[in-house]
């Protein structure tokens, strides 16, 4: 597949929500690498403050400066920043007023904290901004700096408040500096080259926020982008053996004498209790399977692309990030 053959083509902001516990950063990390691959550069931010993209590369805590963290396949560079909200705010300081002396001096008598209480929406504004910067930035040869830009953003349940910069600041300024940088970002943002992604699991909480996230962003007329299925385990048994499991019609007895004819218990006595506890199981599968079924189905409902991301047998480390990079690229989502 080549690079502009996606489902994205045209978008150079991803921003990534979900629940917590659904793999967020985990999936973001992955998107980054996947739309790297071939060449690209791209830049992954994180705006939480929880270092998750060091944990997630297994690196030292990242500075509040862009630095190559990762090359992806086919040679290309995945950079990354951890953006302190109290450093974007000496930088819009700095760029609106020239007062960053002055800023630094403020900043260690608590202007941030004055700041983001009495106009709580400025500290996203900050953050947001930093990250449209990225996305505007061009070299000297006016080159797009990087060819994408990945945000690992807020949970799904404040993601459209977040992103919403504009209405956020409007109690605050009209006019000046703060709006037009309000303005700025929001034309970013909320443009065709934008696209806000949702991560979930196939379990009832965390798909009904995708649900009303995505009523949300689209209430605020912001992009919607797809929805990526995180931890997705394979359907292992034939449909008529998941019905009659799922019914409560699953043979053990018939289950203990295959046992016994594959040579793996040595007569009855050995079988029976080895084909009672895989009967459980099997159950268990059969009901899980018909309620993930279920929720895929209700995803449906949004009207989004839907990319499923495999459970990885040993977890989120490197090696995972790129077999998950793999599965997005597979699916034509980068």
């Amino acid at each position: 597949m080549s690079a502009r053959d996606t489902d994205w083509d045209g978008v150079r902001l991803h921003v990534v929500t979900g629940k917590g516990g659904t793999g967020k950063t985990t999936v973001a990390a992955a998107l980054a690498l996947a739309l790297a691959a071939g060449g690209r550069k791209v830049l992954l931010v994180e705006v939480e403050g929880r270092q998750g993209i060091a944990q997630v590369f297994d690196i030292p805590p990242l500075p509040y400066e862009e630095r190559r963290i990762a090359v992806a396949p086919g040679g290309g560079e995945l950079h990354a920043l951890a953006i302190d909200p109290e450093e974007a705010m000496l930088e819009y300081i700095e760029m609106f007023y020239g007062l960053k002396r002055a800023g630094k001096a403020l900043t260690k008598l608590g202007v941030m904290d004055f700041a983001t209480t009495i106009a709580p929406g400025l500290r996203d504004v900050l953050v947001t901004g930093k990250t449209s910067e990225a996305v505007r930035r061009r070299d000297k040869a006016g080159r797009r700096v990087y060819d994408a830009v990945v945000m690992d953003a807020p949970p799904t349940g404040r993601i459209t408040k977040f992103l919403n910069v504009t209405s956020e600041v409007a109690g605050l300024a009209r006019i000046g500096p703060v709006r037009n940088h309000a303005d700025l970002v929001r034309g970013v943002v909320a443009s065709p080259e934008t696209a806000v992604h949702f991560v979930t699991l196939l379990e009832e909480m965390p798909v009904q926020e995708t649900l009303d996230g995505i009523t949300s962003l689209r209430a605020a007329q912001l992009p919607v982008g797809g929805v990526f299925v995180n931890m997705v385990r394979p359907e292992l048994l034939p449909e008529a053996a998941l019905d009659a499991a799922a019914d409560g019609d699953f043979d053990a007895a018939e289950l203990a004498l295959g046992l016994k004819a594959a040579g793996l218990a040595d007569g009855p006595a050995d079988a029976s209790p080895i084909a009672d506890s895989l009967a459980e199981e099997i159950a268990e599968h059969a009901v899980r399977t018909r309620l993930e079924r279920r929720e895929k189905e209700t995803l449906a409902e949004a009207g989004a692309p839907r990319y499923e991301l495999p459970l990885l047998a040993d977890g989120a480390d490197l090696a995972g990030l790129y077999e998950l990079a793999r599965s997005i690229r597979s699916q034509g989502a980068a």
